[in-house]
């Protein structure tokens, strides 16, 4: 480059700066607009469904006692919120319910990523436990609830069980796919530097495979709560399965109706949740709005 052309080259870009910037505000409130959008869509087809249910019920065209009505299901936690439900307060409940859900998620969250990392490492574990382990997925794990009532009783300990197996699984897969599909390229160049089995396995392995391992966790959570409800369900003295038995008992489908909406809350507050923790700890990967 010539010294003539030099200025020209820096008029140039500055001129492109402006330019760059109006981009990216430009691509900003796009995305801002498209959140809106959605946002939007998303509550008018929940209060379409909820009109048309709410309408077809008063108008008999469904059956208001087996199908009940959003307002019926309102009142339903309304009450069970200020007057509280047969087996105390809903507070109470819910709690019993996500103490039992987290518990689980957490047992089974590491369990998962223990085995499946160590799996996905050493090739011979793998070879001897893996028909065992594609054995043990091939079971439903919710027919194992009531086994797990006769073992552990009516306590916490059967539902904690029940959540545990259906958490184990997803993540275990996801964490072993992620071992697998390390890099390994960037395995041998900690060979090279010096690096043993067990530093390749915490820096190389474990940060490599984190990605999938979150995404086994939205899913597993939302399996934690199931396998809690289930286990309720079948025999507790608290929580939130035992109010769907029983409202299901006394024929109050607002009262199952109203329990599967509490559930649906809180598992979408553990989402919002884990989402946040993902975003902050993947920070360097470019959000859908960036792309």
């Amino acid at each position: 480059m010539s010294p003539d052309t030099l200025p020209e080259t820096v008029v140039a870009l500055k001129d492109a700066e402006p330019a760059k910037q109006d981009r990216t505000h430009s691509r900003a409130r796009a995305a801002r607009r498209r959140k809106i959008v959605v946002a939007a869509a998303r509550a008018l087809l929940l209060v379409a469904v909820l009109g048309l249910w709410e309408g077809l019920s008063r108008a008999e065209v469904i059956d208001p006692f087996n199908f009940s009505m959003p307002s019926k299901i309102w009142d339903q936690i309304y009450t069970w919120t200020t007057h509280g439900t047969a087996l105390g307060s809903l507070g109470e409940q819910i709690w019993f319910t996500l103490h039992e859900a987290l518990l689980g998620w957490i047992i089974g969250v590491v369990a998962g990523v223990v085995f499946g990392i160590a799996l996905g490492r050493i090739t011979f574990l793998a070879d001897v436990l893996g028909p065992y382990i594609k054995v043990l997925n091939s079971i439903p794990r919710i027919v194992l609830a009531p086994i797990f009532v006769i073992w552990f009783g009516l306590g916490p300990a059967s539902k904690v069980a029940s959540a545990v197996v259906l958490v184990f699984f997803p993540v275990f897969f996801n964490a072993f796919q992620g071992a697998r599909e390390v890099d390994r390229n960037l395995v041998a160049n900690a060979r090279i530097l010096g690096a043993s089995d067990r530093r390749v396995t915490l820096q190389v392995v474990i940060p490599s495979a984190t990605s999938w391992i979150f995404t086994s966790l939205h899913v597993s959570f939302g399996f934690a709560l199931i396998g809690a409800i289930v286990g309720e369900y079948i025999g507790a003295t608290k929580g939130i399965g035992l109010l769907v038995a029983q409202s299901q008992g006394t024929f109050n489908a607002a009262g199952v109706y109203a329990a599967m909406v509490i559930l649906a809350v809180v598992a979408l507050l553990a989402e919002g949740l884990l989402t946040f923790a993902e975003r902050r700890i993947f920070r360097w990967k470019p959000s859908d709005s960036d792309r």
